[in-house]
């Protein structure tokens, strides 16, 4: 059974089904970016999955693929800035909120990526533990998140060539801390994580 399969299974009685996920929670450096996406009922392709198991390029084409054959969709970028005020957890949700009450098409159910949901929703939500490899509307919207974030990933690495941005996205390599530890920190690192203990 594939995610258009199982979907259709478990939330067929829902006609306009939002997915949400994010990408960039991990990362020492960058964005949050967070996506909803209300995909056609009839639409179908047959490598989409959870982004984290594609290839750069697959991902790229089905960006191209999500945005064509949604319904709708709407992308939130969280700044470095609001993520340490407001701390990664709360930046998620505050950014799961948005996307879903930003669709200009109002869904029948949001199902969440992960085991939280936002407070206060004006949509039914379920949240779903690794739901971007379960559901084909949650795996749309992570794709839409990972293409976002990497290519602003891209144009820092561009900004910021000596952190090679491009090769590690802002995660935790090892590579990734000696070049901290050599230059410092830039705009883009998160000053609320402990780049020392990772």
């Amino acid at each position: 059974m594939n995610i258009f399969e199982k979907q259709k299974l478990d939330f067929g009685n829902f006609k306009l089904i939002a997915g949400v996920d994010e990408a960039g929670r991990g990362p020492l450096a960058g964005p949050l970016v967070v996506s909803s996406v209300i995909l056609k009922q009839d639409s179908y392709h047959e490598i989409l999955n959870d982004s984290k198991k594609l290839t750069e390029k697959k991902r790229e084409i089905l960006y191209e693929w999500v945005i064509t054959n949604a319904v709708d969709f709407f992308i939130k970028v969280i700044s470095v800035e609001d993520i340490d005020r407001m701390n990664i957890l709360q930046a998620t949700l505050y950014g799961m909120k948005i996307c879903v009450e930003s669709l200009k098409i109002k869904p029948d159910i949001a199902l969440i990526d992960g085991n939280k949901t936002p407070v206060a929703m004006t949509i039914p939500c379920q949240s779903i533990v690794k739901g971007d490899s379960l559901y084909s509307a949650i795996s749309a919207a992570s794709i839409l998140s990972k293409v976002t974030r990497d290519q602003i990933m891209f144009e820092l690495d561009r900004k910021y060539p000596q952190y090679a941005f491009k090769q590690h996205k802002g995660y935790p390599t090892q590579k990734h801390i000696e070049l901290v530890l050599k230059y410092g920190m830039c705009p883009e690192h998160r000053k609320t994580y402990s780049i020392k203990n990772k």
